[in-house]
């Protein structure tokens, strides 16, 4: 077996780490390597493409119907999901010797749903009953019920570290266990949107029209919101639960810069990001090699998300600000 005990990556620079992926890969199709074998630097890679791929469908709903900052809030308030479920768990294991107790799915998940629905429900609570302003209502709740998961973080769960965890991610310690639930996850989400995908475009691009053939806009909404917080539980471990933001975000947006057409813009949610992590995976492990910095991961991969954004917001062929601004300082004539 290859790289049973040892990883394969250590010293390695940008450009061996892709030397090093290809021949891991050609020994995982030919049988020389299996599962069990996978280093930290494949299930890191893996989890990653397991985000990507779940939330490239959340995203580009979210930024067509404009909901980011809904989904900023339920990245908040998902701490405080995550400590109660410690809490609830914590009679029942030994935390401190193992902090992957906290990764239980079903409570998890259970825990993302309840506070996706708390979230969702005292928004539309200020909104239509209090008749607060829709950004208000978001900031007043999200940072309330975030402050309610510090506090708890503080006194209940200091020997545990799951603030830092949860917060920052730790994406070095990720093991197969963590894999298993970005799987599940991106199943679940691929499932829902390939079922309803037709009733999420109608409630997003015509919600009149929906509303009025019997389509309740509000439950899509709640959906697509759950999902978001069962996307983050998915997520905490790896990047945080405030980092994930970038996915939903940065990929429809550079996506868009490419093409109009929905499929296509979903598509491109995945294969962009993707792009990225296989450089922020490689550019850690330089860092690492070639300068002895061991950079956060999480940190680089956001990093790496938004440059990708700014080079495509200067050079997409379709909308490019430098593209634009040559077609209109260099115009081509045609010839018929």
């Amino acid at each position: 077996m290859l790289g049973l005990h040892l990883n394969p990556y250590k010293n390695c620079d940008f450009f061996e780490f892709f030397s090093v992926l290809s021949t891991r890969v050609l020994g995982l199709i030919t049988g020389q390597i299996g599962l069990a074998d996978l280093v930290s630097d494949e299930i890191q890679l893996l989890v990653l493409l397991g985000l990507c791929f779940s939330s490239a469908f959340l995203g580009v709903f979210l930024v067509l119907k404009r909901m980011t900052m809904m989904a900023n809030a339920i990245c908040h308030t998902i701490l405080l999901g995550i400590v109660l479920a410690v809490l609830v768990l914590s009679p029942f294991f030994n935390f401190q010797a193992s902090s992957n107790s906290i990764l239980s799915m079903k409570i998890l998940l259970m825990s993302s749903l309840c506070t996706a629905l708390l979230t969702t429900f005292l928004m539309e609570f200020f909104k239509q009953t209090v008749k607060v302003q829709e950004d208000a209502s978001i900031g007043i709740v999200f940072t309330f019920l975030f402050a309610v998961g510090v506090v708890l973080v503080t006194l209940f769960t200091k020997n545990i570290h799951i603030g830092t965890e949860a917060i920052m991610g730790n994406i070095d310690a990720l093991d197969v266990d963590d894999l298993q639930i970005v799987l599940f996850v991106s199943l679940m989400n691929f499932s829902f949107f390939t079922v309803f995908y037709k009733r999420f475009t109608s409630v997003t691009f015509d919600p009149l029209f929906s509303s009025s053939i019997g389509i309740s806009v509000s439950f899509y909404n709640y959906m697509i919101m759950v999902l978001t917080s069962a996307t983050c539980i998915a997520a905490f471990r790896a990047v945080g639960v405030l980092l994930v933001l970038m996915f939903f975000v940065a990929p429809p947006l550079m996506s868009r810069m490419l093409t109009n057409n929905l499929r296509s813009i979903i598509c491109l949610s995945f294969i962009l990001p993707a792009i990225g992590s296989f450089i922020t995976i490689s550019l850690s492990r330089h860092f690492l090699t070639v300068y002895q910095v061991p950079i956060s991961t999480s940190g680089l991969l956001v990093t790496v998300f938004f440059v990708m954004y700014l080079l495509l917001l200067l050079l997409s062929p379709k909308n490019g600000l430098f593209t634009n601004f040559l077609a209109k300082s260099l115009p081509i004539k045609v010839i018929d």
